[in-house]
């Protein structure tokens, strides 16, 4: 059966992208090669990552939404949008595979006048490079004559309610202005607000610059966190203080970590590397280290070692109430605190299993018991289920990373 649209790739990418389409009345399929989460999306059941709720899956089906892990189907739409993940090869630079993958699966079956739209993180110039070479050798039109092509970064922040597809803008960057405008059309059934780059290039680099923007205002403020606990100055009060400026400023907080899909890239190939963000990956990636430390001074100044100390890790999710643990600096803090001989268990309402190392970490079944049973209790992420005020009465000791507690309340980060 033909559909207007192919979402390639039902990730934290795809996935929205596929309900804002049903949505919006566009007749949907989403294409992935993986057979299991595309049948547990047939079944009616949301993602693990808890991004989408069994309700919104079911809503998107009776929409006429339609997973599945034939590629024949590709060739029957209208428009074909790459979602395909992205992530840091051992260069430190984005590997591509998945993206290739995807664009030989369409280009065997390519239509003529399709519009095809790429919106994995990618470096500036593979649309117009890898992308356009592959769809064109595989499919034997030409871009920008015989289909167009063009790149739109994924923006949407996983959980945010408040900033939904429709009302977040999209970029365009089209291979030709004809490319640019359809899919601008394509986009413009989705969203309030259309932005045209002047290419893909551009489009591709304005990803660039708001991931790494993010990293290094979190690496920023995680400097400040150090150096304010060195000083006996309380950071959040700071923070506090200076976001009430109505111009120049946008408030960042300190964390465990850095986690989530949007990784920083600083390498471009050949290219010069972005020192700033080098710097701003190299001060978030020693985080989960200082967060050990300060968890060993705490332990010592109550009189007990790390070895042998009951830890409990509250959250353990790369972000509020989601179950996506995408770069949660989680593990690392409980591998780094087995290798001291600590005792590891965790809690959080949104992941029934961990493991690190191979090894199941035992989950507490009641906070507060498990709070007060805990030598060091170490909020990482703030559930809103989580009553810190509460909780901070029954711990012995609390270490909360995310400055969530009352002042006083607890050591904070």
């Amino acid at each position: 059966m033909p559909a207007d649209l192919a979402v390639i790739g039902l990730g934290h990418l795809g996935l929205p992208l596929a309900q804002a389409s049903i949505a919006a009345g566009v007749d949907t399929i989403g294409y992935d090669t993986d057979a299991r989460p595309v049948a547990e999306l047939a079944a009616g059941r949301p993602p693990v990552d808890g991004s989408l709720t069994a309700s919104e899956i079911r809503r998107m089906l009776s929409g006429g939404f339609r997973p599945t892990t034939n590629p024949a189907e590709l060739g029957r739409v209208r428009t074909a949008v790459i979602c395909a993940p992205t992530t840091l090869g051992p260069d430190r630079t984005l590997d591509l595979t998945a993206v290739v993958d995807a664009a030989r699966a369409l280009a065997a079956r390519l239509r003529p006048h399709a519009t095809v739209l790429l919106e994995s993180p990618v470096h500036p110039g593979t649309t117009e490079g890898v992308l356009r070479d592959v769809l064109e050798e595989g499919s034997g039109l030409r871009a920008g004559r015989d289909f167009h092509l063009a790149y739109s970064p994924g923006r949407l922040d996983p959980g945010d309610r408040a900033h939904g597809f429709a009302g977040t803008p999209k970029v365009i960057g089209g291979l030709t202005s004809a490319c640019t405008e359809s899919a601008a059309a394509f986009y413009g059934r989705l969203t309030d607000k259309v932005v045209r780059a002047r290419g893909p290039r551009e489009a591709e680099t304005v990803k660039l610059l708001e991931t790494n923007f993010r990293h290094v205002n979190i690496a920023l403020v995680n400097e400040m966190a150090v150096l304010c606990h060195e000083l006996g100055v309380d950071l959040w009060d700071v923070i506090r203080c200076a976001e009430t400026k109505p111009f120049g400023f946008q408030a960042f907080r300190p964390g465990p970590g850095v986690g989530g899909h949007g990784v920083p890239v600083e390498r471009l190939g050949t290219h010069r590397p972005l020192r700033m963000v080098e710097l701003a990956t190299q001060v978030n990636e020693r985080m989960p280290q200082y967060v050990i430390q300060r968890c060993a001074t705490l332990l010592n100044e109550h009189g007990k070692s790390a070895r042998g100390a009951r830890v409990l890790l509250l959250g353990i999710t790369y972000r509020p109430d989601l179950a996506d643990r995408e770069g949660s600096p989680a593990d690392e803090i409980a591998r780094r605190l087995m290798d001291l001989g600590a005792v590891v268990s965790y809690h959080d309402p949104h992941v029934p299993d961990w493991r690190v190392r191979e090894v199941p970490v035992p989950r507490a079944d009641s906070l507060y018991e498990a709070a007060a049973h805990a030598d060091l209790t170490i909020l990482l992420q703030h559930h809103r289920t989580y009553d810190l005020q509460g909780l901070a009465v029954k711990a012995q000791l609390l270490l909360d990373t995310r400055g969530a507690t009352p002042a006083g309340a607890a050591h904070r980060l």
